[in-house]
């Protein structure tokens, strides 16, 4: 990757230029650069689409949201209306496609999946995934972790579980279980945010507290507030690199209705977006944004909140140290 910011290659297309209806739709209006291509090797940040679902257990849908992600994206505009930070002008900034699954085979997906990100890590780009079910974070730490990586986990379900339906090893239900056993994760530096709902029984929370995962479910992030959840949870993660993974069940449906799983009783829009604003300055390798499921919320209001959070995460990622 280039040490320097090229030219006006990498900046988004204005609303002033061509109208946000008009054009091609790439993740926040940028130019489209596949592996492979020309100044491929320029990116810093590269913004992938994960349209796969194989994992889903209950409500499919999430192969269709990078489309709709995208389209939600043109909407995005290059300054940060908090922090003035304008990431275009830090990074630069690439839609580096689609990874292409295999709709057959949930195996041969993970395997693809893997390749991919693990040539994003060999040309040294950070990638920010718009999914896509949770299943999708496992092959992507698969190809991004050189060691033992930290997450900061925002859901309304751990995704801890050893297994579905008789053994199934690979749900979205399952990808940190994995990771964990896999050495992708380091668990005494996971923070799950946002915990909620019924559940099958706690054979997921048992895990999280043999392993030492920090699991703040949605009372205590109530109580205590966004600022001093945030503030632990950077104490967990530290200094050293860190994975981020935002599953939009997170949010109340109210404001988030277009997803497979959803749990009432979840924080509303701004806070979605506020909590991404106390992850500046952490060493973050990879980002996602998952579970946006377009049947679900034909509004495409979903997709909006989700290409937002997205810009947040963006905006985390330009202040890395990375």
């Amino acid at each position: 990757m280039s040490d320097h910011l090229s030219d006006s290659f990498f900046t988004p297309v204005s609303g002033f230029e061509l109208p946000r209806f008009a054009g091609i739709s790439t993740f926040m209006r940028l130019p489209y650069v596949p592996p492979g291509a020309p100044r491929f090797d320029e990116v810093g940040i590269g913004l992938v689409g994960a349209p796969w679902d194989s994992g889903t257990t209950n409500r499919p849908g999430p192969r269709h949201g990078p489309r709709q992600l995208r389209d939600a994206s043109t909407m995005i505009r290059a300054e940060h209306p908090v922090s003035g930070i304008r990431p275009f002008e830090r990074v630069n900034c690439a839609d580096l496609g689609d990874v292409g699954p295999n709709p057959a085979s949930i195996r041969d997906s993970l395997d693809r999946m893997t390749a991919f990100y693990a040539g994003l890590r060999e040309a040294g780009i950070r990638p920010l995934t718009g999914g896509g079910d949770h299943l999708c974070s496992l092959p992507i730490l698969r190809g991004i972790s050189d060691a033992p990586l930290g997450m900061i986990h925002f859901d309304s379900h751990t995704d801890l579980y050893h297994s579905y339906f008789g053994g199934e090893m690979y749900t979205h239900g399952t990808p940190f279980r994995r990771a964990i056993e896999e050495e992708l994760l380091d668990p005494k530096r996971i923070v799950q945010i946002g915990i909620r709902g019924t559940m099958y029984d706690r054979e997921d929370i048992d895990f999280a507290e043999s392993a030492g995962v920090r699991i703040i479910r949605i009372e205590e992030f109530f109580d205590r507030g966004v600022a001093d959840v945030m503030g632990e949870a950077r104490e967990i993660v530290g200094t050293a690199p860190l994975y981020v993974s935002y599953d939009i069940d997170f949010v109340d449906p109210t404001f988030a209705p277009g997803t497979g799983t959803p749990e009432v009783g979840g924080p509303n829009s701004f806070q979605a977006l506020e909590v991404c604003r106390h992850l500046a300055d952490l060493d973050i390798r990879g980002a996602d944004l998952v579970e946006v499921s377009p049947p679900f919320d034909p509004s495409g209001a979903t997709a909006f909140l989700g290409a937002s959070i997205m810009f947040e995460l963006l905006c985390a990622m330009v202040t890395s140290p990375s």
